[in-house]
């Protein structure tokens, strides 16, 4: 019985080094392969949350700088996280805070820099839309309308198309094309909601446009009173 065991066991060995001798390197590397895997996940992760923090604490830098009015420390501050986070929305949004201060300070120029680094790189299409935004208002008192109108053109979020309109009116508007102003006007004006408050601010630019975007009240008289004979 002993000797019968034996036999089976030396026949299950070798069936097991046949099969390790047929498949034993392709196996070892899917081995290789679903480990390296998980440790290059492990590795991205533990990477980006390491960008993350850094990124964060050096937002809150730009954000002290801005609080006290050191545009050398904010345009430092900005320029680094440019580099070195550029994919962050921390550098996004230290761009947005950037330009707002500077341009607060009268440094158009520097302010204009960060709108446009924002508009072109920025991944999240939020912060894109706000720049691009932000940036046609600073060509617009440059009166730089045609750029300005370039920064307004293209795809945008729908929740920020009544504002895009509403600003390419305001361009038009000012180039004195009446007409242009007031199709996007009316067209902000329906793509806002009725309790909204900027609402009302495009209807008084419609309004000094001699528009009434309000619908006309219906005729009072029936088409039944209108044929009714003597």
């Amino acid at each position: 019985m002993a000797k019968h065991l034996d036999l089976e066991e030396q026949e299950q060995l070798a069936e097991i080094k046949h099969f390790w001798n047929e498949y034993g390197n392709l196996i070892t590397w899917v081995v290789i392969v679903v480990f390296g895997a998980i440790a290059a996940w492990n590795g991205w992760q533990y990477w980006q949350r390491t960008q993350s923090a850094q990124a964060a604490a050096m937002y809150d830098e730009v954000e002290r700088a801005a609080q006290a009015g050191d545009l050398t420390r904010v345009e430092r501050a900005f320029s680094d996280m440019r580099d070195k986070f550029d994919r962050t929305t921390y550098a996004q949004q230290a761009g947005l805070l950037a330009a707002k201060v500077l341009m607060e300070k009268g440094k158009v120029d520097a302010a204009r820099s960060a709108l446009t680094w924002v508009a072109d790189k920025a991944s999240d299409e939020g912060y894109q839309a706000v720049a691009r935004l932000r940036l046609a208002s600073v060509l617009v008192e440059a009166k730089a309308y045609d750029e300005a109108l370039k920064q307004l053109s293209g795809d945008f979020p729908k929740e920020f198309e009544p504002l895009v309109a509403d600003r390419r009116g305001d361009v038009y508007n000012l180039q004195g094309k009446k007409a242009e102003a007031k199709a996007e006007y009316l067209k902000a004006y329906k793509g806002f909601d009725d309790r909204a408050e900027y609402r009302h601010l495009v209807e008084v630019k419609l309004n000094a446009l001699g528009v009434d975007p309000q619908p006309a009240a219906a005729p009072a008289t029936s088409a039944a009173s209108a044929g009714a004979k003597p």
